[in-house]
Parts: C-alpha cells; sequence; structure tokens
C-alpha cells in the first residue's frame, strides 16, 4: 500500500480519495473509541481511513456486516458521518532526528527540542516479523553493567528478556543502568513509557540528560490521559523506531514499559468492541498481541551488518505473585526473565534481583568459558548459603563452616551485588572484584571497609589508563577460574 500522511489531512483529500477507492462507508454506531461503520467492502485489516470532518481512524476488525475501527485522533465522530479508505497503513517517520527526542505513539514531538527535522523513512508500525532466513544465532554477549545480572543471569544480544517484579522494587533502576551501559557502548536506546505519568516519563529524561546519554535514547511516551488506542500502539511504535536503527547497522536496546498496562487497555478497547471476555476478561488474541510484536526483537542479519534488537519487556507482579495470566503469557514468548523481590528491596538489596527465581534461556551460550566457570561456581556457592540461612533461622549453632558461608555471603552482597542506580561495572571489574572477594582479600575488613576498598578498586578501574589495562589484560589471559585466582593472588598487592 502507498503511504498517506494522515497529519496534513484535508476536505480535498477526502473527496480525491473517495473518488479513487470507489467506495463509501457510513459510521452505523460509538462506542468510544470504536466506531462501527457499514460499506467499504475492500477494507483490509489495520487500514487507515478518514471520515469527513477530519477523524483518522485505523481498522480494528472485519464482521459480515460492518467494520470496527479505532478512533486515533482527537477529533469525535457522529452517527451518519461518511467514511473512505485511504490504501494505506498506519507509519511513522523515522530518522536520526529522533535521537534526543520524545514522541508520542504517532511520531510526533512531545517536546520541541529540534526545529530541523529531517525524515530518512516511513515505517509501518505492524511490519511483519523477520523470517528464519534473517535471524543468526545469539553469540554475542549483552553487557548490563549490573553484576548480579551479568553474573548469575547472562543476556545474549538480541534477546527477549522478561522484567518482572511488584511496584517499587527496582525494575527502572535496573533498566536505565543497563541502558546507560548500552549507550556509552555505541548503542541506541529506546524506552516506551506505556500509559505512564507524566512525572514518571519526565524521570526517564531527566536521568539520560543527567548521564549524558539523551543524544544515544528515543523516548516515545503515551500517558494515562491519552486514549486507550494511542495507548496500544506506543510499543509498536517504539518496535519500529528500533527496526530503523536495526536496518541502519546499529545494536539497539529497547525497552517496552510495561506489557501488562498495555493488556489492560487492549482488553478496555475489546471490551468497547463487544468482544468475548475470556480469562479475566482479557480477548482471547492478547497472546498474539504480544507475541508478533516481541518476534521482531532477535538478531538479524541486515545491508549493514550483523546487528540486535534487544528487548527488555516489563511486566508488573501483584504481592510476589508472577503466575498471573499476562505474566505467564510473556513468559512463554520471552527467553527468560529476571524477578525483583520486594522482600529482597526491603532488606536493602539494590538491584532486588532474585537470581533463584530468575532464568536466561540463551544467554549462557554467549559467555566465555571464564565467564561460565565463575557462574557455576558462584551459583553452587549462593545455593549453599541458601540452605545455610535458611538452617540458621532455625536456631542451629554457627559453627565455623556455617560461619564462613555466611561472611562470604555478606562479602559478596556488600563488595559485588549490591550497586547504586547510577554505577555500572564493566565485566572484566567484575569478574577482578568476584575474584578478589573469593581469594580473601578482604578477609581482614569489616562492611564498611569492604565498600571504601571495593568504590577505590572501581574508581581506579574507570580514571587510572595503566590499572584498567592491566585489569583486562590479566582476565582476557584466563580460561578458567583457578588460573584467575592464582594471577589475581599474585597481583593483589597492585590491585588493592
Amino acid at each position: 500500500m502507498k503511504r498517506y500522511d494522515y497529519k496534513t489531512y484535508t476536505s480535498d483529500d477526502f473527496a480525491k480519495l473517495l473518488n479513487d477507492t470507489g467506495e463509501i462507508g457510513f459510521v452505523e454506531g460509538i462506542n468510544p473509541p470504536i466506531i462501527s461503520v457499514s460499506g467499504l467492502p475492500g477494507l483490509k485489516s489495520k487500514e487507515i481511513v478518514l471520515f469527513e470532518n477530519g477523524a483518522v481512524g485505523q481498522t480494528m476488525s472485519l464482521l459480515p456486516d460492518s467494520v470496527e475501527i479505532v478512533n486515533i485522533s482527537s477529533t469525535q465522530t457522529v452517527l451518519g458521518e461518511r467514511v473512505c479508505r485511504t490504501g494505506s497503513y498506519l507509519e511513522i517517520p523515522a530518522g536520526d532526528y529522533l535521537l534526543g527526542l520524545t514522541v508520542d505513539p504517532l511520531g510526533n514531538e512531545i517536546r520541541k527540542e529540534l526545529s530541523l527535522k529531517k525524515v530518512e523513512e516511513y515505517r509501518n508500525i505492524e511490519a511483519k516479523p523477520p523470517g528464519i532466513d534473517r535471524r543468526v544465532k545469539l553469540n554475542q554477549y549483552f553487557e548490563t553493567g549490573v553484576a548480579v545480572v551479568d553474573m548469575m543471569v547472562p543476556i545474549g544480544k538480541g534477546q527477549r528478556e522478561l522484567i518482572i517484579g511488584d511496584r517499587k522494587s527496582g525494575k527502572t533502576e535496573f533498566i536505565l543502568q543497563t541502558m546507560l551501559n548500552q549507550a556509552k557502548k555505541g548503542a541506541v536506546c529506546i524506552y516506551a513509557g506505556i500509559g505512564k505519568s507524566l512525572i514518571e516519563s519526565k524521570k526517564i529524561a531527566d536521568y539520560m540528560v543527567k548521564n549524558d546519554i539523551l543524544n544515544r535514547s528515543v523516548i516515545v511516551s503515551s500517558y494515562a490521559a491519552d486514549s486507550p488506542a494511542l495507548i496500544y500502539l506506543t510499543p509498536y511504535t517504539a518496535m519500529a523506531i528500533a527496526e530503523h536503527f536495526l536496518d541502519k547497522g546499529t545494536d539497539v536496546f529497547l525497552v517496552l514499559d510495561d506489557l501488562t498496562t498495555h493488556a489492560k487497555y487492549y482488553r478496555e478497547l475489546s471490551l468497547a468492541a463487544g468482544r468475548f471476555p475470556g480469562r479475566s476478561s482479557y480477548p482471547a488474541d492478547v497472546f498474539y498481541t504480544h507475541s508478533r510484536l516481541l518476534e521482531r526483537a532477535g538478531y538479524f542479519k541486515t545491508k549493514n551488518g550483523i546487528n540486535s534488537i534487544t528487548c527488555f519487556p516489563v511486566a508488573e507482579s501483584v504481592e510476589g505473585d508472577f503466575s498471573g495470566y499476562i505474566q505467564t503469557n510473556l513468559m512463554s514468548i520471552t527467553d527468560g526473565h529476571i524477578y525483583f523481590d520486594k522482600e529482597l528491596f526491603l532488606q536493602g538489596r539494590k538491584p532486588a534481583v532474585n537470581y533463584f527465581l530468575s532464568v536466561t534461556r540463551v544467554g549462557r551460550q554467549t559467555q566465555t568459558k571464564l565467564k561460565w566457570s565463575i557462574s557455576r561456581e558462584l551459583g553452587s556457592f549462593l545455593t549453599l548459603l541458601e540452605r545455610t540461612q535458611s538452617f540458621v533461622h532455625f536456631g542451629a549453632e554457627i559453627n565455623e563452616g556455617i560461619k564462613s558461608t555466611l561472611t562470604m555471603g555478606d562479602r559478596l552482597t556488600q563488595g559485588l551485588f549490591n550497586q547504586t542506580s547510577e554505577e555500572i561495572l564493566p565485566t572484566n571489574l567484575q569478574i577482578v572484584l568476584f575474584t578478589l572477594i573469593w581469594s580473601q582479600a578482604f578477609k581482614d575488613s569489616d562492611s564498611k571497609q569492604l565498600v571504601v576498598q571495593r568504590n577505590k578498586i572501581i574508581q581506579s578501574y574507570k580514571t587510572d589508563a595503566s590499572y584498567r589495562t592491566t585489569v583486562d589484560k590479566m582476565v582476557e589471559s584466563c580460561d578458567e577460574l583457578n588460573k584467575l585466582l592464582g594471577l589475581v593472588s599474585s597481583k593483589q598487592t597492585d590491585l588493592l
């Protein structure tokens, strides 16, 4: 279909399109934002239609005697009004000019940061997912900069990893840390705020400005006050923008925050259209709605090389229960999930990732032998730590073995896993910190001294080029943990 710029619609366009298509429809019923239209026998699914008074709609479903149209404009329609086809799908403008901007689901700038707008192309927001011929096996590591995730729940470029947890459990902070790390590595970061408040959206933009990554980021935002139709379009618009940068040869990190809200607004649209409610009143095709979106992320061959769209869809749980309908639907679509535990958050763990309930299905295949051996060793120890803590809760006597395990667990938490929201740790630095803790380099330090020494090492790595080179060479020269332990022990004085 041809592209039609519905934002420049005039009454002359209506008459011309009516003449070109030879089809006319009439508004038979209105249940905002759903409009029932008779006529238009050649209308296709997802096609844009124009109303005589200037309103714009998108086809939602085709029925035997009528069609259901979603009104995506602010103009209201009336009964008996004429409707015509446009022969086009909903497309949004795309280009490098989007970097640093906040746009709405129709591609309009919300904040007028730039006056010069160079549109490179128009992207169909309902594009089909790439076929198997364009997909490549995940073999590149995706670094979040958050130690507990990189070590325990490794992620590959092109992976779709569900972020799940209660409200106020640290999900957004983790996402922002990952965006900061990826933007500094040259990726384009796209954040889709689905039905958020103005304050929440502003916090995201302020974080990007503060950390100087806004010029590598795009924010696609819809607000709670917007119509359900606009909110529904938000993640599809973000994915279309991600595909634009992917085709230009850039790795993309895409956040969809959040799809439980998206599902609720899609349920509202479906119930307004009179569809039969299913489980929890969600429509039967809600799985398809999300799967056809998330299948567009992955690791692909493009004209400019092999690049990825790594997608973090977010889902909200209630009271720690992630067995809900939408949450389990998303788990079955994605390649794993990272669970943020509210209880751990209240205990002061930040990020509050419950690594025992988190899963990565394809991320481990991107790890080096060294990272894999560390992950295995760490996983075995943390399992032992969990059992030991449960044992101690029963009031068991603490012997030296138990005390040693608990002490090591505390040092790993304080020295490695706890991170502030603006702190990112490169993988090599994570590995060296773990090795120092594991080799008992901090055995004579209490918790406060450990944190001071840890921060000193991090600062040295970030500011001292020779120190950074030493650490990187040390890690890259080893392919197993035991070899690295010996090397770190021999250079412990230099590292500390």
